[in-house]
């Protein structure tokens, strides 16, 4: 069937699916995304592990997660050309079959060496991956259903970064790191043959006409993104623009991204189509989604963190703590996917980032005394508020966008996504750390020597710890568990200070869902097929 034979209308809605049930489809593309995404948290729980195993220190180990990310930002805008140019279901299997071997040598890897090289093209490989799942998902549906195909997908997005560190932690414990890589083999041989089954190209994929491979586009695009994620990953460690090689990396980084957008801009037949950015409702997205992104992924981090940190649970433990966000993602995706088509996308997202914001709140009144099922609650409704987030914003992201160019939209959202997360990860990360000296220096300022509660307590401890360890380590030891206690107080200020700050960008998230115009004017209404 010719793509000619339909209304442009009804281009809108034309389903790929080719007679094949769509959740069928939604099966074969999820695996693999799910997939992707669960393999990055895993990997982050294993690093210290890695580290031993290969001899190397945990700062060169972090390098398997930079590497990763690096080739996956690369990869997420440029998957749209690979798409038209090869094929998008050929593409997919090529991604697919590359991060399922990739992954088999992460796992048998004797040296640093090798798994960074394997990293970098399981990456290549799993960058592509959500957006050709998420494009392939939203043409398998009419517009009028699409939220539903999201519906599915946001449980991949938001269900998969939070099982990672529980699974991984539980993975590397009973057995090693190496099969927290293994784990993908069996999934992605399914998930190939699922896509073989199931996945076909619709006609604007077979017929489409892509110019030559642009050169000078994709290596300012490697530059750009590599600049950007080293310098978040590794600017902490090295005093931000503290450091002489922060300073080059940021300056190559902008030079190098407005060349990138001029030349997109410039060059609608390369790599990349900037000029969908006219679309506002696209626009808005792009920006809401990289605010989500930052939103997901600080509680993601911060949260386990602040349980192994402050609360000395292990890596599993805490991520069994956390674990229930998962629940209540599981649990509003179908909410939101079943009354999404009857309500504005805008107070759905409303209702989301309120619910997030809520939840932050709540997070920054702990203390130290809390227990494994204190924040049970508020965990579970930040998953289930943030389905209530993706799924409307997935799909008003493509609301307007004509079919055709829903390839370029995703790798441009989930790029968009994606670099959110990181920016929010590398400010989360960097407040606790200089919150914490600042409190400790405030606190610090309340213990003058001639205080007398002072004298008083570090004199009880004295006493009692020169009862059990010898008389001449009773003060040094007193004074020791006294500066304990601040830098304790101080890191849980500081965990306060972080999430107080999320649940304002949650505020801010839910006024800015208004910027987008009323879908009801620009949404095509679903016509029937002849």
């Amino acid at each position: 069937m010719s793509q000619t034979h339909f209304h442009p209308a009804q281009q809108q809605r034309y389903p790929l699916t080719q007679g094949v049930n769509p959740w069928l489809v939604v099966l074969a593309v999820m695996l693999p995304t799910f997939m992707e995404i669960l393999d990055t948290a895993i990997a982050s729980v294993s690093l210290p592990y890695i580290a031993g195993s290969l001899s190397v220190s945990n700062s060169e180990a972090t390098w398997v997660l930079t590497s990763y990310l690096v080739a996956n930002a690369v990869i997420l805008p440029a998957s749209n050309w690979f798409a038209r140019r090869f094929g998008r279901k050929r593409f997919l299997l090529f991604c697919v079959m590359a991060f399922t071997v990739a992954s088999f040598f992460c796992g048998a890897a004797p040296s640093l060496w090798v798994i960074l090289v394997a990293r970098i093209v399981q990456g290549a490989g799993g960058g592509a991956l959500q957006p050709l799942s998420q494009s392939i998902l939203l043409e398998s549906f009419p517009p009028h259903e699409r939220s539903k195909s999201m519906a599915a997908y946001a449980l991949g997005v938001v269900l998969a970064p939070v099982l990672g560190p529980t699974l991984g932690g539980w993975i590397t414990d009973t057995w090693s790191w190496r099969y927290a890589f293994y784990i993908n083999i069996p999934i992605g041989i399914l998930a190939v043959l699922l896509i073989t089954r199931f996945v076909h190209d619709p006609p604007h994929i077979r017929n489409a006409k892509v110019g030559p491979f642009d050169n000078i586009g994709f290596g300012l695009l490697i530059v750009w993104t590599g600049c950007l994620q080293i310098v978040l990953d590794k600017g902490q460690e090295d005093d931000w623009f503290g450091a002489v090689w922060v300073r080059w990396a940021v300056a190559a980084c902008f030079v190098s991204l407005v060349l990138w957008v001029w030349r997109s801009w410039a060059n609608p037949k390369g790599l990349v189509d900037l000029r969908i950015l006219k679309d506002h409702n696209f626009r808005v997205s792009l920006f809401m989604v990289a605010m989500m992104g930052m939103c997901i992924y600080i509680t993601i981090a911060i949260l386990p963190l602040y349980y192994q940190e402050l609360m000395g649970y292990t890596a599993f433990a805490a991520g069994l703590v956390v674990g229930p966000r998962g629940i209540g993602a599981f649990l509003g995706a179908p909410v939101v996917g079943w009354i999404a088509p009857k309500v504005d996308p805008r107070k759905l997202m409303t209702i989301g980032f309120l619910g997030f914001a809520i939840c932050s709140f709540t997070f920054s009144r702990v203390d130290l005394g809390i227990g494994p099922f204190t924040l049970l609650i508020p965990v579970v409704i930040t998953g289930f508020a943030l389905s209530f987030v993706y799924v409307p914003l997935a799909t008003e992201a493509t609301s307007t966008v004509p079919i055709h160019e829903i390839g370029n939209a995703t790798g441009l959202f989930n790029m968009l996504r994606n670099i959110g997360g990181s920016i929010g990860i590398a400010i989360a990360a960097t407040s606790i750390i200089r919150r914490a000296a600042l409190h400790q220096t405030d606190l610090g300022g309340h213990l003058a020597p001639s205080d007398p509660v002072l004298q008083q307590k570090s004199a009880l401890a004295a006493t009692y710890i020169g009862h059990h360890l010898g008389t001449a380590a009773g003060r040094p030891g007193a004074f020791g568990a006294i500066y304990g206690t601040l830098l304790q107080q101080s890191a849980l200020l500081a965990y306060v200070d972080v999430f107080r700050w999320t649940a304002v960008l949650g505020l801010i998230c839910a006024v800015c869902t208004w910027l987008f115009r009323n879908p009801g004017k620009h949404n095509i209404k679903p016509p029937g097929l002849h």
